[in-house]
């Protein structure tokens, strides 16, 4: 189904119960952000910490991805959105099953739609291979953009994966510096103009 606002859509969404992650949960995570922003960025799912506060990556390796942001002029309160492949926590933070993502997927479609942002970046192994393709290496991969139905994609490694292994950290900051001068190339608002 589609929707026209952002109002039906979260609405709806709020009251999902197309798979188990429903009986889990402590609450939707619908998503967070600017929505007019030029840049979305999109997880796997909610982990305990996003569960208890319906917000995304604002757990340890959201704040850790929130700094690493800043550092290149991205907030989510201002000129970026952020949501997730699904929108429940899966027990555990297990990783999110095929099925689960599959009956999520159309709340993140429909947010794509209203959003019509010129760049995704996939947060994660999770998220670049259901929807930049299912053969992404995210360790190989990451930083790279690529074309599909008009918007610009890019892999990035998990800050969770980070935060076990923090030598990874240069190699987002890389993939960062890399969205900053995409963003400067095709978008017209995420930064503010210097006259």
């Amino acid at each position: 189904m589609k929707y026209s606002s952002w109002e039906e859509l979260k609405e709806n969404c709020l009251k999902c119960t197309k798979c188990l992650l429903c009986e889990t949960r402590t609450n939707v995570v619908f998503g967070a952000g600017n929505i007019k922003a030029e840049v979305m960025f999109i997880g796997e799912g909610p982990g305990e910490r996003e569960d208890i506060l319906a917000s995304p990556f604002v757990g340890k390796s959201g704040k850790l991805l929130e700094s690493m942001l800043l550092d290149i002029d991205l907030d989510r309160n201002k000129n970026i959105y952020i949501a997730n492949i699904v929108k429940c926590r899966p027990p555990q933070n297990r990783d999110p099953l095929p099925e689960e993502q599959e009956l999520c997927i159309d709340w993140l479609r429909n947010q794509v739609a209203l959003l019509k942002p010129k760049i995704i970046v996939a947060v994660g192994r999770i998220a670049a291979m259901k929807i930049i393709d299912p053969s992404i290496k995210i360790t190989k991969d990451h930083g790279i953009f690529y074309k599909k139905k008009k918007i610009w994609m890019m892999p990035t490694i998990h800050p969770a994966s980070i935060l076990r292994n923090p030598s990874q950290k240069s190699l987002v900051a890389e993939d960062l510096l890399n969205l900053k001068e995409k963003i400067l190339e095709i978008c017209t608002h995420t930064y503010p103009k210097i006259s």
